[in-house]
């Protein structure tokens, strides 16, 4: 059984586009159980010296943050599913989208408007935040440009095609251009390389060119781990 994904709203400033006036999305993503295989997965590893502001400015985050999203996508069936940590990040989130955690659109340096709106890490503290789940689209943010939900006809197959040209990131009250960014990098799809769901022998899409399992991968695959092993001991 699904449900509408629905976050409250938060106010503040975000990277991206010139934002306009909010209206009400006519739809919204849906949570939803772990596809059998997955066309792609991506990594990013956020730091504070990569937040740029609305205006391409660098505006660094919080010092000493970082963050770690790890994305598999079934672009065929428009699910997202996302394990994400940020550590070292104080204060409560802040964005004009309906949550601070986002995936935009934005070449490195350069800002550009959220696509997808994630379920923020929780609990808002000193400790580690975390949180996981699977979404389906269409996708909405909340937030309005040019009239429309930025997410608003966006597809994963875009994030598959230029994962470099997307980037990974949070928002805070002392930090509303980003706590922490990082662009999305490709890695190896299937359960023994990445623990994340599908087979050894799942074909990876053709607009995401996999990694080897080391560095960035090798740090993406044991987040993955992790988290699916504390759910483990959870139950």
């Amino acid at each position: 059984m699904t449900k509408t994904y629905t976050r409250p709203l938060m106010i503040g400033a975000t990277a991206g586009v010139a934002l306009l006036a909010f209206a009400a999305p006519a739809h919204a993503e849906t949570e939803v159980a772990e596809p059998a295989e997955f066309t792609s997965a991506f990594t990013v590893m956020a730091t504070p010296d990569q937040v740029i502001n609305n205006d391409g400015v660098a505006t660094p985050g919080q010092s000493g943050a970082t963050g770690t999203f790890t994305f598999r996508i079934n672009s065929e069936l428009e699910i997202i599913c996302y394990d994400i940590r940020l550590e070292g990040v104080s204060g409560d989130y802040q964005s004009p989208a309906k949550t601070a955690t986002h995936i935009h659109e934005a070449a490195v340096g350069k800002p550009g408007p959220p696509r997808i709106a994630f379920p923020n890490p929780a609990p808002v503290g000193d400790g580690p935040r975390e949180s996981s789940g699977c979404l389906q689209g269409p996708f909405t943010t909340g937030v309005q440009a040019n009239g429309a939900d930025t997410g608003d006809g966006f597809s994963l197959a875009e994030i598959e095609a230029n994962p470099a040209g997307f980037t990974g990131d949070s928002h805070t009250a002392t930090s509303p251009a980003g706590v922490v960014r990082g662009q999305l990098s490709a890695i190896p799809v299937g359960g023994v390389d990445t623990g994340a769901g599908g087979s050894s022998t799942s074909a990876v899409h053709p607009g995401a060119m996999a990694a080897t399992v080391g560095g960035v991968g090798a740090l993406a695959a044991g987040a993955v781990l992790w988290h699916r092993r504390r759910a483990a001991d959870a139950r």
